[in-house]
C-alpha cells in the first residue's frame, strides 16, 4: 500500500517534538535523505531527526541528494537533484528533455496503478480530515483511470529561454523561474503539438529573435501556447511577446500578443482564427483562445458523463450551470433537462456559449455574463428556483459568499465538479451545515503522471 500524507498537516505534528533534532538546514544546503511517503500535492516526505523536509521529484523508497530551497522553523522545501538509490517501485522515466525529467510529469517514475491508488487516498484524506463527521457516510466510488496515460493534453504552454546563447523553448525546470528545459518531443503532447512547437522555435532562431529576460527586461519572446482540437485536428498557436517588431511568423501561428506582464493577456494580432473547433460529447464547440476548456478532451467526456449521471435528469428539470465557461457542461445536459441557465464572469466566454448552443440547435439553454457572487440572486428572479445546480469552480473552490448564494437556490441536488479535493471538502461542510448531505464522490484521473486529481460529488437535501 502506497503511503500518502497530507501536505496540509500541522508542521509541528510532522516535525515531531524531539528536543535533540538537528538544526534547521540552510537554503541551498544539500542533504542525503530517505523518502518515506508522499505528501498531498505529490512531494516526497523525508525526516532529519524529526524535522520534516518536503522533496519535489522524489518518490517513497528513494534515497536522494536534495537541495534545500525554503527552510522554516517547522519544515523545509527541497528538490531532489540526484537519486542515489531508487525506490523498488520506481520505473524508468519515459519523458525527458536532454536528460532532464519532464517538469510536467513529476510522477512518471511511479507505476500507474500506484498513481491511481495515491489519488484515491488523496480524496479520502481530504474529505475525512477536513470534513470529519459533517461528511460522514458518503460513498466513494473507484477512481476512473485515464483513457491515455501519455500524449493526452490538448493544450500546453511553453516558455522561451536562453542556454549558452541558444534559444530554447520548453518548460521551467522544477522549482526554477530562471531556467528553461528545452523540449523536442514531450510525451504529454501529441506529435502534431510537438511538430508545431519545434517549427515555431526554428522560425524564431532563423529570424534571430531572442528570449525575453525578466532580469534585464531585454529580448522579445515570452511564451507560446498551443491548443489542439483532438477530434478535429485543428491547432491554435498563440505567441506572447514583448513590444517589438518581428518578422512575419508562419501563416498558421494564429495569434500574437504583446504582453508586458508575461501572461497571455494583451492585444491580439490579426493572423489566423481566434477560435478552435472541437467535438465533445456529440457536440461541436468553438473555443476562444482565452476560454477555459478541460485540458484532457477524452477524460472531459467521461467527467461530464459522470456529472450527468449525478444530476439524474428526467427531462423537465431546471438546471443552473455556475462557472459555465463556454457552456460545455450545461449543453451536454440540455437534452435531458427542461432548461439550462449558465452563469460565467467572462463576457467572451458567454458569447462562445451562446454560439455553441446555436451551432448545436440547442434552444433551451440561456446564458448570463455575471459574477456568481452577485449574479445568482438576479438569476433566481429571472429563471425561478433550480432543481439541480452544477458548479465547476477553479482550484480555490467556492467563496463563502457564493456558497451562501448557492444555499439560497434551495436546489434539491448539487453536482460539484472539483479540481481540488481540499477545497471541495470545506465547501461540502458548509453545505452540510445548511441541510445538504454528501452522497457520492467519484475521482477521475484527468492528469496521469502528475499528482493532480479531479472528482465529481453530488449533494442532496
Amino acid at each position: 500500500m502506497l503511503q500518502m500524507e497530507s501536505g496540509n498537516v500541522s508542521p509541528a505534528r510532522e516535525r515531531g517534538q524531539e528536543k535533540g533534532r538537528s538544526e534547521r538546514p540552510r537554503p541551498r544546503e544539500r542533504l542525503e535523505l530517505e523518502i518515506e511517503k508522499l505528501a498531498f500535492g505529490g512531494n516526497g516526505i523525508a525526516r532529519r531527526d524529526g524535522y520534516v523536509i518536503f522533496v519535489s521529484g522524489a518518490l517513497p523508497g528513494d534515497r536522494v541528494i536534495a537541495e534545500i530551497g525554503k527552510a522554516k522553523r517547522g519544515y523545509a522545501e527541497a528538490s531532489a537533484i540526484e537519486i542515489l538509490e531508487p525506490s523498488p517501485d520506481r520505473i524508468p522515466d519515459r519523458c525527458d528533455h536532454g536528460g532532464d525529467p519532464c517538469p510536467g510529469a513529476p510522477w512518471q517514475g511511479l507505476p500507474y496503478d500506484l498513481q491511481l491508488e495515491a489519488k484515491q487516498d488523496q480524496v479520502i484524506d481530504s474529505l475525512d480530515r477536513i470534513g470529519g463527521d459533517a461528511l460522514a457516510g458518503y460513498e466513494l466510488l473507484p477512481i476512473e483511470p485515464a483513457v491515455e496515460q501519455w500524449r493526452y493534453r490538448n493544450k500546453l504552454e511553453y516558455s522561451f529561454g536562453d542556454h549558452d546563447g541558444d534559444l530554447v523553448l520548453g518548460f521551467h525546470a522544477r522549482g526554477r523561474w530562471d531556467e528553461i528545459v528545452d523540449a523536442n518531443d514531450c510525451l504529454l503532447a501529441s506529435e502534431a503539438n510537438n511538430r508545431k512547437r519545434n517549427e515555431i522555435r526554428s522560425w524564431a532562431e532563423e529570424a534571430g529573435l531572442e528570449a525575453y529576460d525578466l532580469r534585464d527586461r531585454m529580448g522579445t519572446l515570452r511564451n507560446l501556447v498551443i491548443r489542439e482540437g483532438r477530434r478535429t485536428g485543428q491547432l491554435q498557436s498563440r505567441l506572447v511577446t514583448s513590444v517589438a517588431e518581428i518578422p512575419r511568423p508562419p501563416v498558421d501561428l494564429h495569434t500574437m500578443i504583446e504582453g508586458e506582464s508575461g501572461n497571455t493577456d494583451g492585444p491580439t494580432g490579426v493572423l489566423g482564427a481566434e477560435h478552435l473547433l472541437e467535438e465533445l460529447c456529440g457536440l461541436e464547440v468553438m473555443i476562444g483562445h482565452r476560454a477555459f476548456f478541460q485540458t484532457n478532451t477524452e477524460m472531459a467526456e467521461i467527467l461530464y458523463g459522470i456529472a450527468g449521471e449525478f444530476a439524474d435528469l428526467s427531462g423537465g428539470e431546471r438546471v443552473f450551470d455556475l462557472f459555465c465557461g463556454i457552456g460545455t457542461l450545461g449543453l451536454t445536459m440540455a437534452e435531458r433537462a427542461g432548461e439550462v441557465w449558465g452563469v460565467e464572469i467572462v463576457p467572451e466566454a458567454i458569447a462562445d456559449a451562446e454560439e455553441n448552443a446555436r451551432r448545436n440547435g440547442i434552444t433551451n439553454a440561456n446564458f448570463m455574463a455575471a459574477d456568481a457572487r452577485i449574479g445568482i440572486r438576479p438569476l433566481l428572479e429571472t429563471a425561478g428556483r433550480p432543481d439541480v445546480v452544477v458548479v465547476d469552480p477553479p482550484r480555490a473552490g467556492l467563496s463563502k459568499k457564493i456558497v451562501r448564494r448557492l444555499i439560497e437556490c434551495e436546489a434539491p441536488r448539487i453536482v460539484y465538479v472539483s479540481c481540488n479535493p481540499t477545497t471541495l471538502a470545506p465547501n461540502a461542510v458548509q453545505l452540510a451545515e445548511a441541510g445538504y448531505r454528501l452522497r457520492q464522490v467519484k475521482p477521475v484521473d484527468m492528469f496521469p503522471q502528475t499528482p493532480h486529481i479531479e472528482c465529481v460529488a453530488v449533494l442532496e437535501k
